[in-house]
């Protein structure tokens, strides 16, 4: 993707937002961990200006940073323990799916200007192609695309875009193999 941008640093209407969005989270949100309550914890997010399906499953495990930056079409799926901290859109395509504890980070810092928080926070989004998986642990950076049908292994650090149709594992990813799907 590539389209990164430097933001500074974190405004003060975001903070009340996410100050908001916790509350809510850990009051509206956490304690509904049944796959009963899906359509609830996909309303919640709603309000919080989530562009979600109601065919989209994220588990009450989940912990994301902004609602309001995040996309996920039909049948897609956040899965247990996942952390999307996304300051930037993280954008799930048709039928993806982020499997346990793996991590979406849309922020870093641009280490040219030092890592104070206030200096050089760079964003930049993180897109899911459709019928494309990423694994248990893994981490997907800022600014990657997972391509169509793509395979993150497990335990794997993605900071390149993956192609399509493609397995990739390790740290940094790197090509396992292309993907076939025997019917």
């Amino acid at each position: 993707m590539n389209n990164k941008q430097t933001i500074g640093f974190v405004t003060g209407e975001i903070k009340v937002k996410r100050a908001i969005w916790n509350i809510v989270s850990v009051i509206l949100f956490k304690p509904f961990v049944t796959n009963a309550f899906r359509y609830w914890r996909n309303a919640i997010l709603k309000l919080f200006g989530a562009k979600i399906s109601w065919k989209a499953n994220v588990y009450a495990s989940c912990k994301i940073w902004a609602p309001w930056n995040l996309v996920m079409e039909e049948g897609t799926c956040l899965g247990p323990g996942v952390k999307c901290y996304n300051q930037a859109v993280v954008h799930l395509k048709r039928n993806a799916t982020v499997s346990q504890y793996a991590y979406l980070c849309t922020a870093g810092h641009d280490v040219s200007k030092g890592l104070n928080a206030k200096e050089g926070l760079v964003i930049a989004p993180i897109l899911i192609e459709k019928e494309a998986w990423v694994g248990t642990n893994a981490f997907i950076g800022m600014g990657v695309t997972i391509g169509e049908g793509a395979v993150v292994g497990a335990t794997a650090s993605v900071f390149k875009d993956v192609e399509p149709w493609t397995v990739v594992g390790g740290n940094p990813a790197k090509f396992i193999k292309k993907r076939e799907i025997h019917g």
